[in-house]
Order: structure tokens, then C-alpha cells, then sequence
């Protein structure tokens, strides 16, 4: 019997590539030498314990999936018929406790066994991690000559991810995407075993999303009538997304990249639409901020907060914060005029007492704050110490954030950003390089460690975890699934067995994890993600073979 960890698998030679085929990779496993198939047409998959209907909807989920995948890996496109020493007789799960909560404390481990006898065992103690188990198990099914196998059996893996936070952002302002993709989106996620989609539904170009308290935000600011999330349809999205174990946070960006509101409310703005000059008071095109000493400005957030934290159910609410230019205030003539009355006064000053309404009204509504790390860094509010700081800005903005107490997600743009490397988008410039190049090769993502700089427990303990971030300049549903794989599943990977120590050689562990990324693409593809390849096929059926030599 081989026995297999995460940390062994690390540096592991292609011949143990045979026994570590899942992704992301389990915690510990051990496996046999023998194999059992599939016989019929038919899975019985039944509850010990605790059930309810996300359980059973998933328990149909995967039924379906096992019954109807054909998956060969690509490494078997040569192999011999396998031969069976027994055949699956069913599945059984059993969940320790009832509570189908979905946040930071959801318990998300498993065990899995799988017996030479055939009998296949899921354990867990919430529904949660035995739907990770029941991923885990599909996963292990192959096909072979037309029959449906396990190798390697008997099996036993016990599992539990690193970090509570494994995220996917999707910008879906910029460029639209249909429910349809966003559906696919989280499936892919289910199958990564991510568990936040972390929604950037609005930004300067457009509101996509209804509005109740002012329809006019969708009915000027949307691309079109068709290009809507109503209600229903952000319902609908964070049902599915719940039935796959996967959280839906929502990001209202203020009170910088707001130019679309001005298109209902200008009254409540400041810098809107400057041109030619507007990279004097925006980071991209449109310019436009809420006016932060408008009462109706304050009124438009509170308003804005209590209606999409009715809707989005999620206890986590991100507020923005990002890539506020002052520039944009210090010309604004209203502004202007009460610091000319009110000396002791700054733009910061307003500014920190508009992000303390934003908390506070946060609070009011049972929500905890979200933020990207600008107003925090830069002195200019002072978030609630419950506050999650997301760290974009340079990997050491983890360390900074945790040193001040906060908790912290990870999204350094130098290992996160998935849509970099794809040259400029403003329409006169033919020769520049986007400013976040290069392209983030899964490897490299693979590569990223956010407890670098972190030795302490307890402020480990605070790096929730990470997410990887596609902004949609360049990107729709029509190659959402090319842009966000297989390159996301490394951070989910990273995200649920840990990084790579920091003592390893990580050209072998990206090496060692080649074969797997590249099967799970096929796997992908299998379920109608149109993900990219990583590697000439040649390579992904010859592991190894495509290194570079050693100098």
C-alpha cells in the first residue's frame, strides 16, 4: 500500500503521478494496487445521518455526473484494458451535524474510503464537506474500454482545506456576462473546490444590477435592457452557488469608480467625465467619485447598502475603496468651498468620516465589512477591527494589514490578476504593454505564498486565505472560461492544501504538479469548461519530458 501527502507529493517522482491524479490534492491518502469497476448504469448513493435538500440535490448532482462522465486521462490514451477485482456496490454518506450554515467557520473536511469489496464511505461533519467528498469521488472515476473504473483501491483519504477563504472574482461592469457563464463559472469553481465568488458587479462603465431604491441606476447605467441582473437572477445565482458550497460577496466599489451613477444622481458627484484629461482624476476612464461632503451622497450609500444587503445573503459585504484620487475632490468647487470655511479640515478627514458611515451603516445592517486595501494603508479611514482587508497591491500589503490587527485575503496583482498580459486597451496606444504584465502562468500563481513574512500562529491565523481576480477590460462570457482556467484552480489548489514550503524547490513542485493541472483540464473539458491547454498534448502525455534540463 502507498501512502501519499501533500507534502510528499511535493518533488514526487512521475511515477507516483499515478496515485496523486486528483485536484486540488487531498491532505493524506493512501491507495492499493487493485481496481474496481463500475458495472451498470446505475450509483446508489444514500444518507447515514443527517440530510437536507442542498445534500440532496448534490447527491443527484453527482450521480448524474458519474453516471454520464467518460473521462480517460490523457496519460491512459495507450493503456491496456483494465481489469476489476470487484465492482463498486454503493455509497454512503454520513454528516455529523445538521447546520447548513456557509461562512468563515463552515467545516469543510472529509474522509473518503474506498474498499476492495466495493463499498465507498464519505464522512463529514457538515453538508459541505461531503459535498467536497463527493467531488473528490467523482474525480476518482476513469473510463476504460468503455467501462467506468477506480484504480488503485482500496482508498483512504482524509481532507480539509488550509484556508476558508478560496475566492474567484469576476468584474462583470466592464464587459457583461450571461447567467449562463457565471453558472459555468461556479461549477468550475465546485470542481477546484473554491468556495467565495466574489462578485465586482458594478464599476464606472456600467450598473448591471436592478436597483429598487432608484431604478434609474439600472435603466440609464445598464449596456441594455438584456445586459440586467434583476433580483431574481442574483437570487438564483447565490441558490446555485450555495448548492456548491460556494459563498456569494458582493462589491459595491465607493465612493471611487462611480462615474455610472452620475448618470442618474449627478447631483452627488464630483470630476465627471473629465476630458481629454481624465487620468488627472481616474485611474481609467470615466472619471467620476460620490462628492463626499453631499448629504445626498450619504444618503445614496445608506440606501444602497440597505438594499443589496437585503439581497445578497452572504454576512461579508465589500464596500471598495480602491483607487480613490483626491486630485478628483481638491478641484471639486463645492469641496473646495467648505475647507475654505473649515480649515482644520482635509480631504482625508471628509473622506475618513464618509468611510465611517459606510461601516457604520454596514453594521446597522448586520453586515461585516470587506475593503481593498487603500484606505486602510494609506491613513485615510480607520476600518472596524472586524473589517477583512483584501491586499492587492504588493504581497507585502498581507504583512502590513495583519501587523495592524486586521484579517486579511490575499490578491497581490503580481501572482492574481488573471487578466493581465494581454497589451493595452485604451484604443491609442499600439505598442504598450498592460500595467500588469506579464501573463500569470498557472505555475506562477501556483508559486504565490502568502504567509511569506508571517511566522507567528496567530498572525497566520489572520490570512484568511486568497482569491485570484479577473477584471473585465478585456474579457466577456464569450472567453471567460479561457481566461479563468485551468490558471484559477492552481490558486485553489494553493488555497486548500497550503502553499509550497518555502524550502522546497518550487520549479520541482510546479514540475511535480504538471501532470494533474494538465489531467484536470481535460476533466474540464469534459464538463464543458472550455478551459485552456497548458502544454503541447505531446507533453501532457509525456510528463517530464518538456522540462528544461538542469544547468
Amino acid at each position: 500500500m502507498v501512502k501519499i501527502s501533500s507534502l510528499l507529493v511535493i518533488g514526487a517522482t512521475i511515477a507516483q503521478y499515478s496515485f496523486a491524479s486528483l485536484w486540488p490534492i487531498p491532505k493524506v491518502f493512501t491507495t492499493g494496487c487493485t481496481n474496481i469497476d463500475l458495472p451498470s448504469s446505475c450509483l446508489e448513493i444514500t444518507v447515514d445521518g443527517c440530510s437536507n435538500d442542498i445534500l440532496d440535490r448534490a447527491i443527484d448532482r453527482y450521480t448524474d455526473l458519474i453516471l454520464n462522465e467518460n473521462f480517460k486521462p490523457p496519460l491512459d490514451y495507450n493503456i491496456a484494458p483494465l481489469q476489476a477485482s470487484g465492482s463498486v456496490q454503493g455509497v454512503t454518506i454520513s454528516v455529523a451535524t445538521e447546520n447548513i450554515n456557509l461562512d468563515l467557520q463552515t467545516d469543510e473536511s472529509y474522509t473518503l474510503t474506498v474498499s476492495q469489496n466495493g463499498t465507498i464511505a464519505i464522512n463529514a461533519q457538515s453538508t459541505f464537506g461531503a459535498i467536497r467528498g463527493l467531488e473528490t469521488l467523482s474525480q476518482l472515476f476513469i473510463s476504460n474500454q468503455g467501462r467506468k473504473f477506480i484504480k488503485n483501491v482500496p482508498i483512504n483519504i482524509q481532507d480539509s482545506p488550509v484556508f476558508k477563504h478560496r475566492g474567484l472574482m469576476l468584474d462583470t461592469s466592464r464587459n457583461f456576462y450571461s447567467i449562463a457563464s457565471i453558472k459555468r463559472t461556479l461549477d468550475a469553481m465546485s470542481y477546484s473546490k473554491m468556495n467565495v465568488f466574489r462578485w465586482h458587479i458594478v464599476d464606472s462603465q456600467s450598473w448591471p444590477v436592478e436597483s429598487k431604491f432608484d431604478p434609474r441606476l439600472n435603466a440609464l447605467g445598464a449596456y441594455g435592457p438584456d445586459m440586467i441582473y434583476t433580483h431574481k437572477d442574483v437570487t438564483d445565482i447565490i441558490s446555485y452557488a450555495r448548492d456548491r458550497g460556494i459563498r456569494v460577496i458582493p462589491e459595491f466599489d465607493m465612493p471611487g469608480h462611480t462615474y455610472i451613477v452620475g448618470l442618474s444622481n449627478p447631483e452627488i458627484m464630483s470630476c465627471l467625465n473629465f476630458l481629454p484629461d481624465w487620468d488627472k482624476y481616474a485611474a481609467e476612464p470615466p472619471s467620476g467619485q460620490l462628492n463626499i461632503i453631499k448629504p445626498g451622497a450619504y444618503s445614496f450609500v445608506n440606501k444602497l447598502i440597505a438594499e443589496y444587503s437585503s439581497l445578497f445573503t452572504d454576512n461579508v459585504f465589500h464596500v471598495g475603496g480602491d483607487e480613490v484620487n483626491l486630485n478628483c475632490w481638491e478641484k471639486d468647487p463645492d469641496i473646495m468651498a467648505y475647507l475654505a470655511q473649515n480649515s482644520t479640515d482635509s480631504v482625508k478627514s471628509i473622506l475618513g468620516r464618509f468611510y465611517a458611515n459606510i461601516y457604520a451603516n454596514l453594521k446597522v445592517n448586520n453586515k461585516t465589512g470587506m475593503c481593498w486595501e487603500e484606505s486602510l494603508m494609506e491613513g485615510i479611514a480607520n476600518p472596524p477591527k472586524d473589517t477583512i482587508i483584501q491586499a492587492w497591491i504588493d504581497p507585502k500589503s498581507v504583512v502590513s494589514a495583519v501587523e495592524k490587527g486586521y484579517r486579511v485575503v490575499a490578491a497581490p496583482y503580481s501572482y492574481s490578476y488573471l487578466d493581465c498580459g494581454h497589451g493595452q486597451w485604451l484604443s491609442n496606444l499600439y505598442n504598450g504593454t498592460s500595467w500588469c504584465d506579464p501573463f500569470k502562468f498557472w505555475g506562477h500563481i501556483y508559486s504565490y505564498n502568502p504567509y511569506v513574512n508571517i511566522t507567528t500562529p496567530e498572525k497566520r491565523a489572520l490570512v484568511l486565505g486568497g482569491e485570484v481576480n479577473l477584471w473585465s477590460e478585456q474579457s466577456d462570457d464569450v472567453i471567460v472560461d479561457k481566461m479563468l482556467w485551468p490558471r484559477a484552480a492552481a490558486a485553489g489548489e494553493l488555497y486548500w492544501k497550503g502553499p509550497v514550503d518555502e524550502n522546497a524547490d518550487m520549479s520541482e513542485a510546479v514540475e511535480s504538479a504538471s501532470p494533474r493541472i494538465n489531467e484536470f483540464r481535460f476533466r474540464l473539458l469534459g464538463r464543458g469548461i472550455n478551459a485552456e491547454p497548458t502544454q503541447p498534448l505531446w507533453c501532457v502525455r509525456n510528463p517530464g519530458k518538456c522540462a528544461l534540463p538542469p544547468s
